[in-house]
């Protein structure tokens, strides 16, 4: 009898053992796993702040880019636009108008004017569909702007791009802005097919 109690006591001890060996096991687990989860987060963190800095340079060399493409263009658009038969008097560069009781907001890059005629011209370094639907909403708080100011000049839109897929070029064409794209060492303006749009 003697024997069985110690045999089992011995089997119990290997048993607590074991179990002791097991729960340390796992406190060990859970610690390591607490660090791998941290060394995850920083990790994250890292990443998402490495992305966040190269946005922010890729935005800020894109403005830049656009920049230099808006007042590279803007010099010689008169002379072209006059060369389709729209003679323009002033010309501004980054014009911003804004009635904030109507909650009016629109920033023009190039904006080419003269007594009865408005051209708004949305220049970028690649422009998408995206932009040019961008510039439609513009054309549209600009007509609404000067009708609250009893303007009524008719405004024509016109996007420029270095970098412009045959896709883009045909929507905007179709929603009856001018095209300005490059050439060589100077642009080309390209008129939409029919009747450019009036607002």
């Amino acid at each position: 009898m003697e024997t069985i109690q110690t045999a089992e006591a011995t089997t119990a001890e290997a048993i607590w053992a074991i179990l002791r060996e097991v729960a340390a096991s796992q406190k060990e687990l859970s610690a390591s796993q607490e660090e791998t989860d941290r060394i995850i987060k920083e990790s994250q963190e890292e990443t998402a702040r490495q992305i966040k800095e190269i946005n922010k340079r890729h935005g800020d060399f894109t403005n830049k880019f656009g920049e230099i493409v808006e007042y590279m263009v803007a010099p010689n658009l008169q002379d072209r636009f006059y060369d389709l038969g729209l003679d323009f008097q002033e010309v501004s560069n980054d014009v911003k108008m804004q009635d904030k009781k109507n909650n009016i907001s629109l920033q023009i890059d190039v904006y080419l004017q003269n007594s009865d005629t408005g051209m708004l011209v949305e220049v970028k370094a690649d422009l998408t569909i995206s932009d040019v639907n961008t510039h439609i909403q513009r054309m549209e708080k600009m007509r609404r702007y000067a009708d609250l100011r009893g303007n009524k000049r008719v405004f024509l839109g016109a996007v420029a791009g270095v970098i412009i897929k045959d896709d883009v070029k045909e929507y905007a064409l179709d929603n009856g802005f001018y095209l300005v794209e490059p050439s060589g060492q100077t642009f080309n303006i390209t008129p939409p097919p029919s009747k450019p749009k009036a607002w």
